[in-house]
Order: C-alpha cells, then sequence, then structure tokens
C-alpha cells in the first residue's frame, strides 16, 4: 500500500506557501478569490487561512485575510533619531507628564525614550534605572535625578547594554513606572522586536514596573517584527501621534489601555 500522507502534507505545505506570498501581493485577499486562484474547496481555503494565522503570517478577518504588515530591518539607534523626530518629541513631553518628582522610574532603550529623558532634566528626587547610553548622557549631569546605570555588554547599535549581567541587575530592581520604546506592536501578536538577546531582556524590564508606558509613533502600530515580547495586556499607557490608525486605537482602548495621542 503506497503512504500518500506524506506528499498530501507536502503538497499543502506548498499550497499554503504560495497562498501567503499571494496575500502578501495583494495585501488583502477573500475566501472565493483563495477558491478560484487555487482550484480548492470552501474548507480547503479555510484550513489553509487558518494555519497561517495560527502561525502569525496573516490576520484572519472575516470572509477573507489581510496580510501581516511586518516592520522593516532597524538602522541604528543614531540614525533613527532623525526618522519621525517632531512626533517623536511630541510623544516625550506627553510622557515626560507622566513623571512626578520623587518617583523611581526605569527607562529603557530607544530614541523616543532618548527623547522623555532629555525632559525629565528639571525634575527633583527622581530616581532613574536605565540600560540606555543615550539616557545616562542625557541625565548624568541633571542635579536632581540619580542614574542608576544597569552593567552588561554593549549593544554598539543601540547604544545600550545587555546580556547575563543586565539581566541579573534586573531581577533585583522595582520601579513605580517603566517607560519603554518597542519596534511593533499589533492587536493580535502584541509586542515584537527584531533582535532575539534585546527581546529577551525586555520581558525583564517590563515585569519590574508597576505601571508600563509604552512610547512609540504610528509607524510601530499594526506592525510584526521578529521576536515576541510580551502580550498587549502588559501596557497601562500607550502614547503615539496622531498618525496612528484610528480604527487600531479604538481596539487598542477596547481593550482597556489608556491610549494618549501626542
Amino acid at each position: 500500500m503506497i503512504d500518500t500522507s506524506s506528499s498530501v502534507a507536502e503538497s499543502a505545505v506548498e499550497r499554503q506557501r504560495l497562498l501567503l506570498n499571494w496575500i502578501e501581493q495583494r495585501q488583502r485577499v477573500s475566501v472565493p478569490e483563495i477558491i478560484e486562484r487555487f482550484a480548492i474547496s470552501p474548507a480547503t481555503a479555510r484550513r489553509d487561512l487558518e494555519a497561517l494565522a495560527m502561525e502569525g503570517k496573516v490576520h484572519r478577518v472575516h470572509g477573507g485575510a489581510i496580510a501581516v504588515r511586518r516592520a522593516p530591518p532597524e538602522p541604528p539607534v543614531l540614525q533613527r533619531a532623525l526618522e519621525q523626530a517632531d512626533e517623536k518629541k511630541r510623544i516625550a513631553a506627553v510622557a515626560a507628564a507622566l513623571i512626578a518628582d520623587g518617583e523611581t522610574i526605569f527607562l529603557s532603550s530607544g530614541t523616543t525614550v532618548m527623547e522623555v529623558a532629555h525632559l525629565l532634566r528639571d525634575r527633583r528626587n527622581l530616581t532613574v534605572f536605565t540600560n540606555s547610553l543615550l539616557v545616562v548622557n542625557e541625565l548624568a549631569d541633571a542635579p536632581g535625578v540619580e542614574v542608576i546605570l544597569l552593567g552588561g555588554v554593549v549593544r554598539a547599535s543601540e547604544s545600550s547594554l545587555v546580556g547575563a549581567l543586565t539581566m541579573r541587575s534586573l531581577a533585583e530592581l522595582r520601579a513605580l513606572k517603566v517607560i519603554f520604546g518597542i519596534r511593533a506592536i499589533d492587536l493580535e501578536q502584541g509586542l515584537t522586536n527584531n533582535s532575539l538577546e534585546e527581546g529577551l531582556l525586555d520581558r525583564e524590564i517590563l515585569r519590574i514596573g508597576n505601571e508600563i508606558i509604552i512610547v512609540a509613533d504610528h509607524t510601530k502600530l499594526g506592525r510584526v517584527s521578529t521576536v515576541f515580547v510580551a502580550p498587549l495586556d502588559v501596557i497601562d499607557v500607550l502614547v503615539t501621534d496622531a498618525a496612528a490608525p484610528s480604527d487600531l486605537v479604538q481596539s487598542l482602548r477596547d481593550k482597556g489601555i489608556d491610549v494618549r495621542i501626542a
């Protein structure tokens, strides 16, 4: 007896690969369009979409699917400082207003967080934990701010510290608020980043805060990067800009997230 199960599985995998490529080209497809293009039954079309959705490769919507917007490769941090510069400054102003004198906070790496740090120079009795060399540069000589830099290995592209020593340092810390930059935010895939080492560190950073404040301009929303960091329910406040998609903002609010528009 000839075992045909492996060949059937292989044909399904290849068909799903071709289907994914087609969805990415068109951005949105319906089940009837899939049936016509691939000459398959409605049940098979739906199974293929469910399989791709389970792998996080497409978003399932009523009657079809839409492509997942992948975050592009991330350039070095100093180059990113020039991107969406005005939006980042406005976002930073809203986020900084959430920080009061006397608090203990954590500032993550990233250019938007760097802008937040710049606006905290006049705070009094503020304690700042950070793994960002950019944050240290902004706050090192601020008279009312005590800066505690975590140890670790320098990640030059981010001007940040990562690695086992950084992780061990985090295990001992607690912060009232965490101001956190992220590469991508998606309704289904949550918070994602593009570096495995940094993604693991990000998870630990998010665990030490009583309140998590995400700062992310509109280009980060509705996108997915390569490394899962955390689900959306870790977010208490998201500060973004006016170009953020209104439907996505409403969906985030429906999930109980306090979205502030800068």
